[in-house]
């Protein structure tokens, strides 16, 4: 789920592309009586104002840099698919050592900065009102839908209870993320063994619904289809064409992005599933949501139901957000500096 960073060059190349287009474990366990399941109330005598204090943090970023929003999601996706959602994404690796954090996986590498400065400056103003009681997986969590109703999205209740993990390695995240050239049966065996369904998958990647994807990450569909020669037949000419332009074969800018909804880019509808069915999704991982007839139903479905989908994707959310929850001093730990262990 490819975001980008926010140089100007890139918006500038996003401007052109679209003229030219004319239109992107788990450990759920109580370790003891005091800890619940996650609830939407679990700070309601801790930190009341929590959500408030995210909020007007998340805000403030997404009318400064717009790209924190897709990007904070993406952050959310990729922690949540590592180890569960345990914030461990948020570590910084430790200078000098021979093993990286998640942060500095490859897949990880061009998530945007701004990401992780919303998650900062959220967990800052919280630990000025509540310290040492909120955890960083939880603020991510939060901010995740915060940013996605700021682009327009539904606005769903965020249950909390998470702690941080303690464990963050690079070499465990290309197995945990889909790839960009991932068939359906790829897609639904990693999000299976999340817990996920096949609806999840589709409803989830609607989440596509803003952002951006680099060059790399699709190029391969543009001139050598899986080792055809030929661009992929199933790409619109006017969309490849345009695509074509901003990402040369060889050579090209690697800051260069595309959106992944080419008809509305900045606001979070439902418009990424009528763009699969008119051949124009941006990377494999989204077009074969359409071409594969166990998914092209529920593809249908939602291109034709904006409500059906913020519904469907409040509940998606929601249970993504559960996946391998750490709990209590046995598990996890409440980070102050979300970047640094305690």
């Amino acid at each position: 789920m490819s975001v980008s960073s926010s140089s100007s060059s890139v918006f500038t190349g996003l401007v052109v592309f679209l003229v030219l287009l004319r239109t992107s474990e788990s450990v759920i366990s109580n370790t003891s009586h005091h800890h619940r399941q996650l609830s939407v109330d679990y700070y309601s005598k801790s930190c009341p104002q929590l959500d408030q204090l995210v909020a007007s943090v998340t805000a403030q970023q997404f009318r400064e840099t717009p790209i924190s929003g897709p990007a904070t999601i993406r952050l959310f996706f990729h922690d949540c698919f590592v180890h569960g959602c345990d914030a461990s994404i948020l570590i910084s690796s430790i200078p000098g050592s021979p093993i990286l954090a998640e942060k500095d996986a490859y897949d990880n590498k061009n998530i945007a900065v701004e990401a992780y400065d919303s998650i900062k400056k959220a967990k800052s103003l919280v630990e000025s009102k509540c310290p040492g009681v909120v955890s960083c997986a939880d603020i991510l969590a939060i901010a995740a839908r915060d940013f996605v109703h700021l682009a327009g999205g539904p606005y769903y209740p965020v249950k909390k209870g998470r702690w941080d993990g303690r464990v963050s390695i690079a070499t465990s995240v290309s197995s945990n993320l889909p790839r960009a050239n991932s068939t359906v049966n790829e897609l639904l065996n990693l999000f299976t063994s999340k817990g996920l369904s096949l609806e999840d998958l589709v409803v989830l990647s609607g989440a596509h619904s803003i952002g951006f994807s680099h060059c790399e990450h699709f190029v391969g569909r543009l001139y050598d289809y899986r080792g055809t020669k030929q661009p992929d037949p199933s790409i619109d000419p006017r969309l490849l064409k345009g695509l074509q332009m901003s990402c040369p074969h060889v050579g090209g800018n690697v800051d260069v992005v595309a959106p992944f909804d080419v008809t509305t880019p900045f606001a979070f509808d439902h418009a990424y599933y009528g763009n699969l069915e008119a051949k124009m999704g941006l990377l494999v991982t989204d077009q074969v949501l359409f071409l594969d007839p166990r998914t092209r139903p529920l593809v249908q479905a939602l291109g034709k139901d904006k409500q059906r989908f913020f519904q469907a994707f409040s509940e998606a959310m929601d249970k993504m957000g559960s996946i391998g929850v750490k709990k209590g001093r046995k598990h996890g730990e409440k980070r102050k500096d979300c970047s640094m262990h305690m």
